[in-house]
C-alpha cells in the first residue's frame, strides 16, 4: 500500500501525520475536524502551509531531512490558499512611508473564500513597517477570537516573518527571561506582549501562514491597499472600509 501523509488543519493537535492512526487520534470525535491525505510529504507540507511542526512523526522527519532542512518551503500560491478548508481566512499587512515614518495597517477577511470585510486604520504618525505589521497580526487575533466563538475555523495569512516569529517563536523565550534578551532591547514590546497574550489563548485553534507580499495573492493585495488607505486618512481607529465592494476597483488603489 502506498504511503500517505495526513494534514490536520483542525483537530486536537494540528500538523502533518504519517499514518492514519495518528491522524485519527486528532480528529475522531473532534467537532468540525478538517483533514486530508496526500501522496507525498511535499504536497502535505504545501497544503499545510509549509510548517509541519512538532506533529510530524520521526519517519516524516527522516524522509525529508535531506531536502526540507536545507531549503525554505515553497511560497504559498493563491490556489493552495483557496483550497485550504478554513471557514475564515484573514489577511494582514502593514505599510510605512518612509520607514520609519507614517504607518498604517490593513486587513482583508474572507468567509468561505468570499471577501466579507476590509479594515484599515491604526495610523501612527511615527511608526515603522514592523509596528504596522505587528498591529495587523494582533488585530487578526482579535477578529479570529470573534469568529472562533461562532464555531468557525480560522487561518491567518501574514507577509511579515518578523511579526509571525515575534509572536509564535521568540516571545515565549523573552517572557521567561523577564522580557529581556542578551542582545539588548526588545523593540515593539508594547505590541508584542498583548499580541502574544492573546495568541496563547488561540494557538490551538488557529493556523498562521506566511505568504509572500505582492505576488498576486488577492487577500494580501487587498490588505496592502487598506494599509495605504490608513496612512492617507490618518485614522488611529480601526475602521470598516465601506466605499466599494468592487475588488478590481480596490486593487486599483495605490500600492504600499
Amino acid at each position: 500500500m502506498a504511503k500517505k501523509y495526513y494534514v490536520v488543519w483542525k483537530g486536537r493537535k494540528n500538523g502533518i501525520y504519517t499514518d492514519w492512526a495518528q491522524c485519527k487520534a486528532q480528529v475522531d470525535g473532534f467537532q468540525g475536524a478538517k483533514f486530508k491525505s496526500f501522496p507525498t510529504l511535499a504536497e502535505a507540507e504545501a497544503a499545510f502551509g509549509g510548517k509541519a511542526g512538532a506533529s510530524k512523526s520521526s519517519a516524516a522527519k527522516t524522509s525529508s531531512s535531506s531536502t526540507a532542512t536545507k531549503s525554505k518551503p515553497a511560497a504559498l500560491t493563491q490556489t493552495q490558499i483557496t483550497d485550504m478548508p478554513f471557514d475564515i481566512k484573514i489577511f494582514t499587512d502593514g505599510a510605512c512611508e518612509p520607514n520609519p515614518g507614517e504607518a498604517g495597517t490593513g486587513l482583508a477577511v474572507y468567509h468561505n473564500n468570499t471577501l466579507t470585510e476590509l479594515w484599515y486604520g491604526l495610523y501612527q504618525p511615527v511608526g515603522t513597517n514592523n509596528t504596522a505589521e505587528l498591529h495587523g497580526l494582533h488585530q487578526a487575533f482579535l477578529i479570529a477570537k470573534e469568529k472562533l466563538a461562532k464555531g468557525l475555523s480560522v487561518a491567518i495569512y501574514c507577509d511579515s516573518r518578523y511579526s509571525i516569529d515575534c509572536v509564535t517563536k521568540w516571545a515565549s523565550g523573552w517572557e521567561k527571561k523577564g522580557w529581556k534578551k542578551a542582545g539588548g532591547e526588545i523593540k515593539n514590546l508594547d505590541i508584542i506582549q498583548p499580541a502574544y497574550a492573546l495568541y496563547q489563548t488561540l494557538q490551538s485553534q488557529i493556523t498562521i501562514h506566511h505568504v509572500n507580499g505582492h505576488v498576486g495573492i488577492e487577500g494580501n493585495e487587498l490588505a496592502d491597499r487598506m494599509s495605504i488607505v490608513a496612512i492617507e486618512r490618518q485614522d488611529e481607529a480601526l475602521n470598516l472600509y465601506q466605499e466599494t465592494t468592487d475588488i478590481d476597483e480596490i486593487l486599483a488603489l495605490r500600492k504600499g
